[in-house]
């Protein structure tokens, strides 16, 4: 299985990357039959392949850290070392967690040691809102200098709300351009679920060109959007982050963000327009409506009552207004 020989090619960094001598050999053959348990608890579970990395890398750095193997490590030198990740490496929080969860996973999931995990803690996050474009900063982007393959795969995941990683793994037979039908189907995505998307005129026209221009000796099973050097391969999410960047930029946008911005700005923009939450649900795939209730903070004040409803200084009676009153004459002599 290709995901397990690269999982396991990046775990061999937990053992070897110690110092000769330091470790004794039997502990380093532990600490790789420990990995190979994770890892077969996480196949097992049907984690995905990025998850199964970072949890792995996140485990061999506490390792590194100690130089032990992390089943030996007691609660409190795991407390010290996301101590360590906030105060000396300055990580965000949200990468704290993701050492906790993969730390609580090995812990609880793999060792059986379920009675730990409330010593293992995670921080509260700050809930910050990302920023939304525009529709007018969107077109921006999108009118930006590029290639045809950036533009379309933008234009891609604005009008359909597709995470980076179903971009790139779009298949040419993904996309239902039958007139019943207009859709485009979301394979495995987050969770290993599908689902289908939008699929707009202006959006399948875009497509057409594209595969016209670049892709015209492909098959329906292809990839839409292929790695540079190697068409037999899917472009690569950094890659596609990259058209992003160079696109706002190159618009003389200053809001921050990544790719990951069109997705929010699809969810937004079609909330404001009057589409109902549980429908933006579905189509971007998320399992919980409540996920999807973030929009309604994210989306412009007002936008289900109408600005009409909002404005009211305006809707009151129009009445004069008076001079203040001069003051009293003093009475001090």
């Amino acid at each position: 299985m290709v995901v397990r020989e690269e999982i396991g090619a990046l775990g061999t960094g937990v053992s070897r990357s110690l110092v000769p001598g330091t470790v004794p050999r039997n502990q380093e053959m532990t600490m790789t039959a420990l990995r190979q348990r994770m890892i077969d608890a996480m196949v097992l579970r049907g984690f995905r392949p990025r998850t199964q990395e970072s949890y792995l890398r996140a485990v061999a750095k506490m390792a590194r850290h100690y130089h032990r193997s992390p089943e030996l490590l007691t609660d409190q030198e795991v407390q010290a070392f996301l101590l360590h990740l906030v105060r000396d490496r300055k990580l965000a929080r949200t990468s704290v967690n993701q050492a906790c969860s993969a730390v609580r996973f090995l812990v609880c999931e793999v060792l059986g040691q379920a009675d730990r995990r409330s010593r293992i803690p995670m921080a509260l996050t700050p809930q910050r809102l990302p920023d939304v474009l525009s529709r007018a900063e969107v077109a921006a982007v999108l009118a930006a200098p590029m290639s045809i393959k950036a533009r379309t795969l933008l234009m891609t995941a604005y009008a359909t709300g597709m995470r980076v990683s179903e971009l790139c793994n779009l298949r040419g037979c993904d996309i239902d351009s039958s007139p019943d039908r207009m859709c485009v189907r979301v394979v495995a995505g987050k969770g290993g679920h599908d689902r289908y998307s939008l699929l707009t005129p202006e959006l399948l026209e875009q497509l057409r060109l594209y595969w016209r221009q670049c892709r015209r000796q492909a098959r329906a099973e292809d990839w839409v959007f292929t790695a540079r050097l190697d068409t037999s391969k899917a472009l690569d999410t950094r890659s596609a982050g990259r058209y992003f960047y160079v696109a706002r930029n190159a618009a003389g946008i200053a809001k921050v963000g990544g790719i990951h911005t069109l997705r929010h700005c699809f969810a937004t923009h079609l909330l404001e327009a009057g589409v109902d939450l549980n429908s933006i649900s579905q189509l971007l795939g998320h399992s919980k409506l409540s996920t999807t209730s973030r929009y309604l903070r994210m989306a412009r004040p007002g936008h289900s009552v109408g600005d009409r409803a909002l404005a009211l200084l305006a809707n009151l009676p129009k009445v004069e207004p008076k001079a203040p009153s001069p003051p009293p004459p003093s009475t001090l002599h």
